[in-house]
């Protein structure tokens, strides 16, 4: 499949074709309210596109830079047309937006995999070094070559971090190649083919619903917005406002392997001003707010933190490992879980400001 040679796709009789109609020009009679939002998705479509283009060009290899690049593009616009699709669905085609965000979903998801793992390895590493007091650098040059690293530079680590470090090591290495041959046979599957033909057709035509031209976008990107405040009303922000959140470590020595149960609400906020935030990236519907970028990366930092702390509680459930290994764990479990806490501050602190 190339996304040249997905065909044409079909025209709305009720609108002009977007080939047809000057750029920056608005039809006689119509709100530029569906005008916006179809460029916006045609906008997104080929920056798929393009991305799409440039990992075949630069190939699937593990590790090369532009491959890499050119997956978190592919993601990056996969989100975004995603997002439009569920915040304005109503000045869509609903049947096929319906179709349209669970295949984006699969694809940003699966795409999204094999970063995650590496940089979760990343942090974990990272902080096995900061809490002994060694330099951080051979840490870094572990991720990204992606073998373990030389006995030397390990010396300045305990036995036991030492050993902590070569399991998360083992365990996150082999997450990552799995999750890499995921993307190669999702990238390579006619699934994907099938929704890259479909991110084409969009390039060229974005299927409005009848009545969409003279809707406003404002009230639905506000819809979103209200959504947001209201996910963000039930979080405990006094308490993240609190320096020592005791709260959070009754279940710290929990065996339930299940997600912390401080977390869900966070996790739903940082997807809800997701969808907020790209609302607002199509003119005309809203003023710009300071606060989102840097509430964002506090949430992103706060996932990042919980699922650390996650993956070193699982390595800590280890059959058969040393004392020295599960205590070094269970110190990286709780430096992760204050990570959390420090981010839902952070998060406090942009958000009522």
């Amino acid at each position: 499949m190339t996304p040249g040679g997905a065909g044409v796709a079909p025209r709305h009789p009720d609108r002009p074709h977007p080939e047809t109609v000057p750029a920056g020009a608005v039809p006689a009679g119509k709100d530029p309210a569906g005008d916006d939002l179809a460029a916006y998705l045609r906008a997104q479509a080929t920056e798929f596109l393009r991305a799409l283009r440039a990992q075949r060009e630069h190939g699937n290899g593990a590790g090369a830079e532009g491959a890499a690049d050119a997956g978190r593009a592919l993601r990056r616009s996969a989100r975004r047309i995603s997002a439009a699709l569920h915040t304005f669905r109503t000045l869509l085609d609903p049947a096929w937006a319906d179709s349209m965000r669970p295949e984006l979903a699969w694809v940003s998801g699966t795409l999204a995999l094999e970063h995650a793992q590496e940089a979760r390895l990343d942090r974990l590493l990272l902080a096995l070094h900061r809490l002994s007091g060694s330099t951080p650098a051979p840490v870094r040059a572990v991720v990204h070559a992606g073998a373990p690293a030389p006995a030397a530079e390990r010396g300045s680590l305990t036995v036991g971090a030492a050993k902590a470090g070569a399991l998360l090591e083992r365990r996150l290495t082999l997450a990552r190649t799995r999750a890499h041959s995921a993307a190669l046979e999702a990238l390579g599957s006619a699934r994907f083919h099938a929704v890259a033909d479909r991110v084409a057709l969009l390039a060229s035509d974005v299927p409005l619903a009848p009545g969409a031209a003279t809707a406003g976008l404002g009230p639905l990107a506000a819809a979103a917005e209200d959504r947001l405040a209201g996910a963000v009303s039930v979080l405990p922000l006094v308490t993240a406002g609190d320096p020592y959140n005791a709260q959070a470590l009754v279940h710290g020595l929990s065996p339930d392997p299940a997600p912390h149960p401080q977390d869900g609400p966070w996790h739903q906020v940082r997807l809800l001003l997701r969808l907020h935030r790209y609302a607002r990236e199509i003119p005309r519907t809203a003023p710009a707010d300071p606060r989102l970028r840097p509430a964002a990366e506090a949430l992103t930092r706060h996932r990042d933190a919980a699922e650390a702390a996650a993956e070193a509680a699982q390595a800590a459930r280890t059959p058969r490992i040393a004392p020295a290994t599960a205590y070094a764990l269970g110190v990286l479990h709780a430096d992760q879980r204050h990570e959390v806490e420090a981010a839902r501050f952070a998060f406090q602190q942009t958000w009522q400001s």
